[in-house]
C-alpha cells in the first residue's frame, strides 16, 4: 500500500483548513465575508465601469444565477453595489461596484495581504520561492489531469 501521498496531502489539508479559517476569521474582523470579497473582486477585476451583466458574475465566480443574486442583494443592501439598467428597454441589468464598495474592498485586500504576509514569516525568502514554485508544479499538474477527467477543474 503506497502511502508516501499521506505527507504531502495531509500536511496540505491542514494548512488548507488553517488558512481557511484564520481568513474568515480575519475578513469578519475587517467587516466582510468571503462571498461578498469575491463579488467586489471580480467586478474590480472587470475594469472600468467596474460592472458586469449577472451571467457573468456567475460565470467568472464559478458560481450559480441564485448564488449571485443573493450575493448581490446582499451587497446592494449594505451600499456595496447598486443594479443598473443601461438599455431603454429596463430587460438587461448591470451590477456596478459603488464607490463605497470600492473603499471597502481597497482596505480589506491592503490589510488582508499585509495579514497574509505575516503568516509566512516561519519561511525564508528562498523557502518561500521554492514552495511558490512546487505549488505551481503540483497545481498545474491536477487542473490538467482534472480538466482530462471532463471534472470540474479547481480554481488557480
Amino acid at each position: 500500500m503506497p502511502v508516501d501521498s499521506i505527507g504531502v496531502i495531509t500536511r496540505i489539508w491542514r494548512i488548507a483548513k488553517i488558512l481557511d479559517d484564520d481568513r474568515r476569521r480575519t475578513l469578519g474582523l475587517l467587516g466582510i465575508d468571503a462571498a461578498t470579497l469575491d463579488l467586489l473582486s471580480t467586478l474590480r477585476r472587470a475594469g472600468a465601469p467596474y460592472r458586469l451583466a449577472p451571467g457573468a458574475l456567475a460565470r467568472l465566480s464559478l458560481l450559480s444565477a441564485g448564488a449571485v443574486s443573493q450575493r448581490v442583494a446582499r451587497a446592494e443592501q449594505s451600499g456595496l453595489v447598486r443594479r443598473a439598467k443601461p438599455g431603454g428597454d429596463g430587460r438587461s441589468v448591470l451590477v456596478e461596484l459603488t464607490d463605497t464598495g470600492h473603499e471597502l474592498l481597497d482596505r480589506v485586500v491592503d490589510d488582508l495581504l499585509s495579514h497574509e504576509e505575516t503568516l509566512l514569516d516561519g519561511l525564508t525568502p528562498d523557502e518561500r520561492a521554492d514552495l511558490t514554485g512546487l505549488l505551481r508544479v503540483l497545481l498545474g499538474d491536477l487542473t490538467a489531469r482534472f480538466a482530462l477527467d471532463d471534472r470540474p477543474a479547481p480554481p488557480p
